[in-house]
């Protein structure tokens, strides 16, 4: 059995690895921090139904009767904490902010993307979870990098559900604000484009391509859906469905799909589900995701079963919503 802590355990993303993890079959719950909600009912917040029977704590965590550490905490803070700490040598860690997503010397953490990094995982005690935006983006993409097909300009627009802004309330999540209402946010300058770059080059060395992302904000709760292209003359239709069959077909949650997919397809679900078209010379791509689960917290626990040897899909059989 897996003993858990979570650090900062009152936003999203916690609530979302709460509900997977009391339902997983090898994990354990040890504690659930939160500075702002301490003494609180963890089930009472993430409306749980005695599910944990926990309540928030503030004080410093017992590192030593834990096997594994989430870091739900704001950007920023993990690399605080941990810059701060005498990390026990046996102690895994799972971040999931920024922090530690760009390689750079003296960063130990693994980028935790399955499909790219999967073995790394395996045998890693550090992991950066991705970001929302850049899981679902390079997923459309990472089989053209693979094959060096990335030579032109990378275009990509994609809607977000509010859940990605964080449970803090703000002008652009307001209710009354975001219902009915779409809106263009961080233009070309998204934060999630530096870890795709990274991981491109990973499998295309020094491609040339721009990347145009356009981000918005959507009137809906959660789920990224996410269209991408690419001029290229270089490979046909059937050839590009081939190509993403045979890059994802020992990956147990990346489909690639006859047809478009609809958003409610991935909602509720850790999959990424992907279709491949070709119009005149451009080679689009569509991909969906829930933003909190193959986006956040159901990528961080397909992690943790990497990390510990478990079966990849172990407590995220998830079904989508069927209306």
């Amino acid at each position: 059995m897996i003993r858990i802590g979570i650090a900062g355990g009152a936003g999203y993303t916690a609530g979302e690895l709460i509900r997977l993890l009391a339902f997983h079959p090898e994990a354990r719950i040890s504690f659930v921090n939160s500075e702002s909600h301490a003494g609180a009912s963890v089930d009472g917040l993430h409306r749980l139904t005695n599910e944990t029977g926990l309540t928030f704590t503030r004080q410093e965590p017992p590192l030593e009767q834990i096997d594994l550490l989430f870091f739900c905490t704001p950007h920023g803070e993990t690399r605080k904490w941990i810059e701060s700490h005498q990390i026990p040598p046996h102690l895994k860690i799972i971040d999931l902010s920024t922090d530690y997503r760009h390689e750079a010397e003296g960063n130990d953490f693994v980028y935790g993307l399955p499909e790219l990094n999967r073995s790394r995982i395996q045998t890693a005690q550090y992991i950066a979870n991705p970001g929302c935006f850049a899981t679902c983006i390079q997923l459309a993409i990472l089989p053209l990098a693979q094959q060096g097909l990335l030579n032109s300009d990378i275009h990509i627009s994609a809607l977000t559900g509010s859940t990605g802004a964080g449970a803090k309330p703000g002008a652009t999540t307001h209710f009354s604000w975001r219902t009915d209402n779409i809106s263009v946010y961080k233009a070309f300058t998204h934060q999630h484009l530096d870890e795709i770059r990274q991981s491109l080059n990973a499998l295309q060395p020094g491609f040339p391509a721009e990347i145009h992302f356009l981000p918005f904000r959507g009137d809906f709760a959660r789920g990224i859906f996410a269209v991408s292209y690419i001029q290229t003359d270089e490979i046909g239709e059937a050839e590009a469905g081939s190509l993403y069959q045979s890059f994802y077909s020992d990956h147990p949650f990346t489909f690639v799909a006859a047809e478009a997919p609809d958003l409610k397809q991935a909602v509720n679900t850790n999959k990424c589900i992907l279709h491949v078209s070709r119009i005149d010379s451009r080679l689009m791509i569509v991909s969906v995701i829930d933003n909190l689960l193959k986006g956040a917290s159901g990528q961080a626990v397909q992690n943790m079963n990497l990390m510990f040897g478990l079966d990849e899909t172990a407590g995220l059989n998830l079904k989508p919503s069927s209306f």
